[in-house]
């Protein structure tokens, strides 16, 4: 099995990553990570020239070796593997046959979409058909599993009707088995490479396609090892960082460091640097930023001078009075004077909630606040474009080229022919990379750098503090939830203030928001609890922080006041929190997603025994969620060492995903998705003060360090589901109100804020 990317220019004196960790482990003696490139691209195979393309998907070779085009980013989440395993599925080849390579993306002429190139033609409709690029919202696998079944079946079956022709018989008396079209009862058979040039002739495509019965299933639902992971040890992944091309200039950008302002006249070229160029900030940043010109590209020969240029480069900048409510303080106050008068939306509404609470016997009127938080991906944000006049090419660490390739055409005005966007590996993306700001930051560079000198090959990155400062953060939210338990019913009032990430992405961001933004309520918003009554509003804040899509968006915020709320419901009514969701979920009789779900806290509540006999100072919380088609259940075994400190030692964590495509990689994101959630519940928070950022790097910043990961045991649930569930957002939303659960258990205090400790040191501290 291997993974590939196209070959690409690059230029580094024969270095590898492996040569940099063989000859700094042996001179050393111990591990140093290396960032280098090998001189034969960004992988070092690239598809034969004779290979036959039988969809946009696949690829057939002469050898019979299997090309599966991957039309999404691959940053950890094993999608490269489930995706190739789901075509491989259908194709009937052996997964030792298959070879994955990352596709590349332009502009579709009669769309105008993003989406893979080059466009090839479906021989079965004669239309052109392409990948659509996006990796987001866990929709990488569950996005794509219809498509790819279909698109392997309808392969084979064209290779089966070829390979009948050929063979002299009907296609009712062929199979295909590990790449090959075999005549039942014979041993006469062809290879799919033997059949791939004949196959794609129209005359052998199926009316219908007949796909593999689950119960059949060789690959789907199998531990297949990752495909990147190789690459990824023996130093030949590449990341946006890797990538080096000839006579290409290094940048960093350096933008205003208070939200809001704008450059004020020409910069100047600071010693070390080759340009200074302005920047305009792209159109999804919000109404104080977008379109505005809030940044310069500092260009230099290396990454090293560039940086200490942007450092010493003497900037005037406009800042408008406005920028002095860009504060967490002031932002704050806002919501509360919104919470009681701003105008709410309603997102969901089902019975008379208000009626039902005032009538309930116990009662929870609680507000919780939880903060902007900044992506901090381990990659920081880079772009490597050249743009020579005429054409376009970006590679670029991206979670949607599709929308890369449309920022390169709106910006450069070039024909579809002309724009290419090659996807790297990416160091985490957790939505921050979904984004294209950056990328038309490199773009406004190498045409810049191209008027000027007939050359525009540029390397633009941010360096940490830009990432920390001018990210597009998950939106802060202020919360009322209020709810009634009567006769053994429970109903909710649930309220969130908060900024809108798709108002801050309409084409005029000045228009307030007319209806509620099923993102700032996800979580609240069609829960599977079997509530009596139920009343989910959203109170839009015109804060001017720019937001964006971090890792399970507003689940993450959601189902931390929702889970919180019913154990402090749970407890003022002296019932087991446990037992308290198994009737709301058992309540709702008339969806059948809640069956799914009570089995899903059940297979929780067995996989933690140990809830009945913690030791002393320990406690236990449970918080259930969905997101993203999955239902996920944890529970966890917290204790306190010290004041303003939690250990979590454990995690029972039960998944529904329908069809598991690879178990392994399921867990794995489960795992990283609880690391992920416990370093923001417990320090996670960027603070604005009169529109200056004040995280700007690890030093003031804490994350879970590898001692304090707790132990995850992950169960998967199979209902029998058919659809497929998202992986890698669904892990965080429990997390975080399981601890609080705990904690309230261990303590008494309920937390009803996030971070818990908004004042820990920086990474690595105690």
């Amino acid at each position: 099995m291997s993974t590939q990317m196209e070959k690409k220019p690059n230029e580094n004196n024969g270095w590898t990553r492996r040569n940099f960790l063989i000859t700094t482990v042996g001179s050393l003696g111990g591990l140093c990570l290396g960032f280098s490139l090998s001189k034969n691209g960004l992988l070092e195979e690239a598809s034969a020239a004779g290979d036959v393309q039988i969809n946009a998907y696949i690829r057939i070779g002469a050898d019979n070796r299997v090309t599966i085009l991957f039309g999404g980013c691959e940053f950890g989440q094993g999608s490269m593997t489930g995706l190739a395993q789901i075509v491989a599925e259908e194709l009937m080849v052996s997964w030792n046959q298959v070879q994955v390579v990352q596709a590349d993306a332009s502009i579709d002429p009669v769309t105008g979409r993003g989406v893979s190139y080059p466009i090839v033609i479906d021989p079965c409709t004669l239309k052109p058909v392409s990948i659509v690029y996006l990796t987001g919202g866990s929709s990488a696998t569950r996005g794509r599993y219809s498509a790819l079944r279909a698109a392997g079946a309808t392969a084979r079956q064209m290779l089966i009707n070829a390979g009948a022709q050929v063979m002299g018989v009907s296609p009712g008396q062929c199979s295909a088995v590990d790449g090959t079209v075999i005549v039942n009862g014979t041993s006469t058979s062809k290879t799919y490479g033997d059949l791939a040039g004949l196959a794609t002739n129209s005359s052998f495509c199926p009316a219908s396609v007949t796909l593999t019965d689950p119960a059949n299933f060789r690959l789907i639902g199998e531990d297949i090892l990752r495909v990147d992971i190789p690459l990824k040890t023996n130093g030949k992944a590449i990341y946006g960082l890797d990538v080096r091309l000839p006579n290409m200039l290094y940048g960093v950008v350096k933008h205003c460091p208070t939200l809001g302002g704008t450059l004020a006249g020409a910069p100047s070229t600071p010693a070390g640097a080759k340009y200074v160029f302005p920047l305009k900030a792209e159109l999804t940043r919000g109404i104080i930023t977008r379109g505005t010109t809030n940044a310069v590209a500092v260009l230099a020969d290396n990454t090293w001078a560039a940086m200490q240029a942007a450092k010493s480069a003497k900037l005037n900048w406009t800042i408008p009075a406005t920028s002095a409510n860009v504060d967490s303080q002031v932002i704050l106050a806002q919501a509360q004077s919104l919470m009681e008068t701003g105008t709410p939306l309603i997102a969901e509404k089902i019975g008379n909630a208000d009626g039902e609470i005032a009538g309930a016997i116990n009662k929870i009127d609680a507000t919780y606040n939880l903060p902007y938080l900044p992506h901090v991906c381990m990659e920081v944000l880079n772009c490597t474009v050249n743009f020579i006049g005429t054409k376009c090419e970006i590679w670029a660490p991206t979670q949607s080229s599709g929308a890369v390739a449309t920022t390169a055409k709106g910006l450069t005005g070039l024909n579809a022919d002309q724009i290419i966007v090659h996807t790297t590996f990416l160091g985490g993306g957790l939505g921050r990379k979904f984004e294209v700001d950056f990328v038309s930051e490199a773009i406004q560079a190498a045409m810049q750098l191209y008027q000027k000198t007939g050359s525009g090959a540029v390397k633009l990155m941010w360096p940490r503090d830009e990432d920390f400062t001018y990210d597009q953060f998950r939106p802060m939210s202020l919360v009322r939830v209020q709810l009634g338990l009567h006769n053994g019913a429970v109903s909710l009032k649930y309220r969130a203030v908060s900024p809108s990430i798709r108002q801050q992405r309409q084409a005029d961001p000045t228009l307030p928001l007319t209806t509620a933004d099923s993102l700032a309520v996800e979580g609240a918003a069609g829960s599977n609890y079997g509530f009596l009554a139920r009343q989910v509003e959203h109170v839009w804040h015109p804060a001017g922080v720019p937001v964006g899509y971090w890792r399970s968006v507003g689940h993450s915020i959601n189902s931390f006041v929702l889970e919180s709320a019913i154990d402090e419901l749970a407890n003022q009514a002296n019932i087991d929190p446990l037992e308290l969701r198994r009737q709301l979920l058992a309540a709702n009789t008339s969806n059948p997603k809640a069956a799914r779900a009570l089995a899903v806290v059940n297979a929780a509540a067995q996989l933690s025994p140990w809830r009945s006999s913690l030791p002393a100072g320990h406690a236990w919380g449970i918080a259930y969620a969905e997101a993203y088609g999955s239902l996920v259940c944890e529970v966890v075994d917290i204790s306190q060492p010290a004041a303003g400190s939690i250990k979590i030692h454990r995690v029972a964590c039960a998944i529904d995903c329908g069809v598991a495509i690879n178990p392994r990689s399921i867990e794995q994101q489960m795992q990283g998705g609880i690391a992920h959630g416990l370093s923001a519940a417990l320090w996670g928070e960027q603070k604005f003060i009169a529109g200056k950022a004040v995280h700007k790097n690890f030093g003031t910043w804490r994350m879970l360090s590898a001692s304090e990961m707790p132990e995850v045991e992950v169960v998967i649930v199979e209902s029998g589901d058919k659809n497929v569930g998202g992986a890698g957002e669904p892990g965080v939303p429990p997390i975080a109100p399981a601890v609080a659960n705990a904690y309230f258990r261990l303590t008494g205090i309920r937390q009803r804020n996030l971070p818990f400790f908004p004042n820990a040191g920086g990474f690595g501290a105690g």
